[in-house]
């Protein structure tokens, strides 16, 4: 039998296809998504929970005229296959290869670029505004999973929305899931929501009858009115959305094409806002993915039988290691709490919240949130541990300086994957959090050279009483033998590693490439002291100062921005003590829109291998005399 799928180049094939065949298409979909993502990594259960909705999408609508934007982006593999791009998909988050989020640069059916959560509703509420003062009449579409619907930003965007009452259609795509399961009253009340469609019928239909009753028509209006305020929150579980001004249509079987298809024709009709509530499963269509959409939400390559990663390294990621010593720490401090944004199973705090359900909280994808309600805790005695990726974490960084650092509010904060990010593109690379966290009073900046310094910091930084910063990559760490008992770090003490005439400092991830490169570079002549600086604030200002003479060479390099990052820093505190004679260098990584690709690959690219360290290095010794 043929492939439908080898047909379609465009939504407007979509359009062509029968009932039967569309279903036949979304089989070949997951086939497709499942074989590539087996191979190349990526998230695989949102995008198997998303094949129908799209497909009516298509169906329905008419893009890249009418307007369709998805919220993360995560679940846009289908979008992508079904426009213009199922050729290039195997290159899915491969170096030059397709992204894994909408991306405008690649197609213009991308029509807005996501990464972070609750972010479309704000932008379908521009669009369409701009819309209507062009005088135009294309559809907006957002695409929100419930999990976004956590992020207060979402609601703020809900608000003008429901007040403005522009034409508008927000398919809220609920599966009990963003990451992990969600949490909160709204994740509580979405779930509570059952069937809104006949009571709206209903009511209109009763509405137009007494209107026809002379005399006692309208009264009997006011009347119903009154008790439908009464009764329509028992039998009415749309309210909320309707209460905004939004109206609302479902809970939607989301696997079934049929019925999509007639909502989202339905949904046109509508002058104002509108919320179709689609129902979906996670993994749907692989059973190791249903059975565990967490695992699969983002998963590396795996074998597609067993479901099982493909991988055999067994060295620890520096999530697990973090998990692991949240434990220890709790285990002796029970005024120690722990807090993540959507992440337990990300952040390697899931083992945490089984064994102290009590002193683990998921506050959702509410990053502002968690870092205020932390602030609260801190004041009334308690120690939160804030787990958030390093570019989630910018997302709250006005609560980070007016809420926490301006009080010198005790608290720290894990920044997993912090530096270079593999496979998810710029939005989610975590190189700029040395800059927006350096410069904020009372921050420290701390970053491990390995896990075992990971453990050494995470509990060594109670005994600070300052806000605290502490930044580890993503994916494995070395395999090095871990201390039995934490030792103390001395606060913005460095640690020299290799002697030598020059200073080559070294943060956190780049601890280990500057000691090869500074070996290799011995042979050539050039003598390096490396030193792992530990700290970007406070600097060890002993150290940098004793070795800053006239014609000396002091060198830094740093997995993040060097504009505002470590090396900036460093620079700053010479020209503060005048030591200008000093020939300095900053390798790190320039501001400008980061490639997809690996971390490897990335890292090459920006002369953050030891192979680009020895030249970079070398260069400079050339140039600089």
């Amino acid at each position: 039998m043929n492939n439908i799928l080898d047909k379609i180049t465009g939504p407007e094939d979509v359009k062509k296809l029968s009932s039967k065949e569309l279903s036949k298409l979304a089989t070949e979909i997951r086939e497709l998504i499942l074989d590539t993502v087996s191979k190349t990594g990526g998230h695989l259960s949102p995008n198997l929970g998303v094949v129908e909705i799209t497909l009516a999408l298509n169906y329905v609508f008419n893009p890249p005229g009418d307007k369709i934007i998805w919220d993360v982006g995560h679940q846009c593999y289908t979008h992508k296959i079904l426009t213009g791009r199922k050729d290039k998909f195997h290159t899915l988050r491969q170096f030059n290869g397709l992204y894994g989020f909408p991306s405008r640069e690649e197609s213009e059916y991308d029509v807005y670029n996501t990464g972070h959560a609750s972010t479309a509703l704000s932008a379908a509420m521009g669009m369409a505004v701009a819309r209507n003062k062009k005088g135009k009449n294309h559809e907006v579409v957002a695409v929100v999973g419930d999990g976004s619907l956590t992020g207060g930003m979402a609601w703020e965007a809900l608000n003008q929305i429901g007040h403005h009452r522009e034409k508008l259609i927000i398919v809220l795509n609920y599966n009990e899931m963003s990451i992990s399961p969600n949490v909160g009253a709204m994740s509580k009340y979405l779930s509570y929501l059952v069937s809104g469609q006949h009571y709206l019928r209903i009511k209109d239909h009763v509405k137009s009858i007494l209107k026809y009753i002379p005399a006692v028509g309208k009264p009997m209006i006011k009347v119903a009115r009154a008790v439908e305020e009464a009764l329509k929150k028992i039998f009415f579980p749309g309210l909320v959305f309707e209460e905004l001004g939004i109206r609302y249509i479902g809970p939607v079987q989301g696997h079934s094409l049929g019925s999509l298809i007639e909502v989202f024709e339905d949904a046109k009709s509508h002058s104002g806002p509108v919320l179709i509530h689609c129902v979906t499963k996670k993994g749907m269509g692989y059973q190791p993915a249903q059975s565990n959409p967490s695992q699969f939400h983002s998963a590396s390559p795996f074998d597609i039988e067993t479901g099982k990663p493909k991988s055999k390294d067994k060295r620890p990621t520096y999530s697990s290691v973090f998990g692991k010593t949240m434990l220890d720490i709790a285990d002796k401090d029970e005024k120690v709490l722990t807090i993540t944004a959507a992440m337990p199973e990300g952040t390697g705090l899931k083992p945490f919240g089984d064994k102290y359900p009590d002193r683990f909280f998921d506050v959702g994808i509410a990053e502002q949130h968690a870092v205020d309600f932390a602030t609260g805790l801190a004041l009334e005695g308690y120690k939160p541990f804030v787990a958030i990726y390093s570019t989630f974490l910018q997302r709250a960084y006005d609560q980070l300086y007016h809420d926490v650092c301006l009080m010198d509010i005790p608290i720290v904060f894990a920044l997993d994957r912090a530096g270079i990010v593999p496979d998810d593109g710029p939005t989610h690379q975590g190189i700029n959090d040395i800059a927006y966290l350096g410069h904020l009073p009372n921050m420290i900046v701390m970053a491990p050279k390995d896990e075992n310094e990971l453990q050494n910091m995470l509990h060594s930084a109670l005994s600070y009483a300052h806000p605290v910063a502490i930044r580890f990559p993503k994916g494995r760490a070395y395999g090095v033998a871990m201390d039995e008992s934490p030792k103390e770090i001395p606060l913005g003490k460095s640690e020299v590693i290799k002697e030598g005439k020059d200073l080559l400092l070294a943060f956190g991830s780049m601890v280990y490439p500057c000691l090869e490169a500074a070996s290799r570079l011995e042979q050539e002549g050039i003598s390096l002291s490396v030193v792992n600086a530990r700290f970007a604030k406070p600097l060890d200002k002993e150290l940098i100062l004793d070795i800053a003479r006239p014609g000396n060479v002091i060198i830094t390099a740093e997995e993040a921005v060097s504009s505002g990052g470590f090396g900036s820093m460093v620079r700053t505190l010479l020209d503060k003590h005048e030591m200008f004679d000093i020939r300095f260098k900053s390798i790190g990584i320039p501001v400008e829109i980061y490639p997809l690709g690996k971390t490897e690959q990335i890292k090459r690219m920006y002369g953050l291998d030891v192979e680009g360290l020895v030249n970079s290095i070398k260069k400079f010794y050339e140039y600089s005399g």
